[in-house]
C-alpha cells in the first residue's frame, strides 16, 4: 500500500489514495468515520451517469472480471494497517479515528459485477477472520439490478451478516431522473425495486439533492419523492438526505450548486413528518 501524504477528509474520496485496485479508505460523513470502500468497477464504468458523480472519466458499461484473490489480499492488507498499524494516527483526523464500515461503493454500480455475491461472501469471511463481527457491512447502490438472481443472493448474504443497503433515490419523475441520474426509467420502477431490496436486507434510502441552473427541485418533484417515501415507510429504515460535498467530475457539473441548509432542513422535516428517521448532511 503506497503512503498517503495527506490527511483523509470528507471532501477527498480518491479511490487510488492507497495504491490498491479494489480497496480504498475514506472518511465518510454519513458513516461517521473511516469507511473502507470496495471498488468492483476499477475501469470507471457504470450503468448510470449521475451528473454529480465524482468519478473522473466515467463511462457507460460494466466492470472487468473480478480478481477475488486480489480483492482478498488487498482488503487484508488494509485492515491490518488500520487495525494494527499507524494508519489512524498518521492519516486520519482525531475526530474521525473510528473504523465504521466496509462498503461496496467504488467507481460504478457494484451489483453490475457478475461476481457480486461471491465478493459479499468473501467480505463476510474476512471480517470474521479479523474478529470484526460488529463492523457494519454496507452496499451503496442505485438499485437498478436488484431483480437479478445473483444480486439477490448477495443481498441475502449481506443481511445474514447484519449488513444493510443504502439505496439511491435522487429523483422520482422521469424528467428529473434523466437529468440527475442520466437514465430513462419507467414510472414505478424505483418503487418496486426498492420494495424488493428492503424485503431482502435492511435498507436506507440515500438521496442527494442539489440545484441545477440555480433552481432546486420543483414542488411537483418533491411531492412525487415524498409520495414514494410514504409508500415504503414501513419497509425502509430511514432516509439519508445530503447535499453536494465534493466537486462533480461530469459534463454539466458547472450547472450544479449546493442547496442552502435551510432548504435541506425543510425537506428533512417533511420527510420526518412521514414518520421516517432522517440523517441530514447538508
Amino acid at each position: 500500500m503506497k503512503p498517503l501524504k495527506q490527511t483523509l477528509t470528507t471532501r477527498n474520496h480518491d479511490r487510488e489514495s492507497a495504491g490498491l485496485r479494489h480497496v480504498y479508505p475514506v472518511v465518510s460523513r454519513r458513516a461517521g468515520g473511516v469507511s473502507i470502500g470496495i471498488n468492483l468497477n476499477p475501469n470507471n464504468a457504470c450503468n448510470w451517469g449521475c451528473i454529480y458523480c465524482q468519478v473522473p472519466n466515467l463511462s457507460r458499461g460494466g466492470p472487468p472480471p473480478l480478481d477475488l484473490a486480489l480483492l482478498e489480499s488487498e482488503l487484508n492488507r488494509l485492515l491490518d494497517e488500520v487495525l494494527h498499524g499507524d494508519f489512524m494516527q498518521t492519516r486520519v483526523a482525531p475526530e474521525a479515528r473510528h473504523l465504521m464500515d466496509i462498503a461496496f461503493s467504488g467507481n460504478g454500480e457494484p451489483t453490475s459485477a457478475p461476481e457480486f455475491a461471491e465478493a459479499v461472501a468473501l467480505l463476510v469471511r474476512i471480517v470474521r477472520a479479523h474478529t470484526l463481527t460488529e463492523l457494519k457491512l454496507r452496499l451503496i447502490t442505485n438499485g437498478s439490478l436488484v431483480q437479478r438472481r445473483q444480486v439477490q443472493k448477495g443481498l441475502r448474504l449481506l443481511a445474514e451478516a447484519g449488513g444493510e443497503v443504502w439505496f439511491k433515490i435522487d429523483a422520482v419523475t422521469p424528467a428529473r431522473i434523466l437529468l440527475v441520474n442520466g437514465v430513462h426509467q419507467r414510472p414505478g420502477a424505483a418503487l418496486s425495486r426498492l420494495k424488493l431490496c428492503a424485503g431482502l436486507v435492511p435498507t436506507w434510502v440515500q438521496t442527494c439533492m442539489m440545484s441545477v441552473d440555480g433552481q432546486p427541485p420543483g414542488e411537483a418533484e418533491l411531492e412525487a419523492y415524498l409520495g414514494l417515501l410514504a409508500a415504503v415507510r414501513d419497509d425502509i429504515r430511514g432516509v439519508q438526505l445530503y447535499g453536494l460535498a465534493r466537486a462533480p467530475m461530469q459534463a454539466g457539473a458547472e450547472r450544479l450548486a449546493q442547496l442552502p441548509s435551510a432548504w435541506m432542513e425543510d425537506l428533512g422535516a417533511r420527510i420526518a413528518a412521514l414518520g421516517l428517521p432522517v440523517q441530514l448532511s447538508p
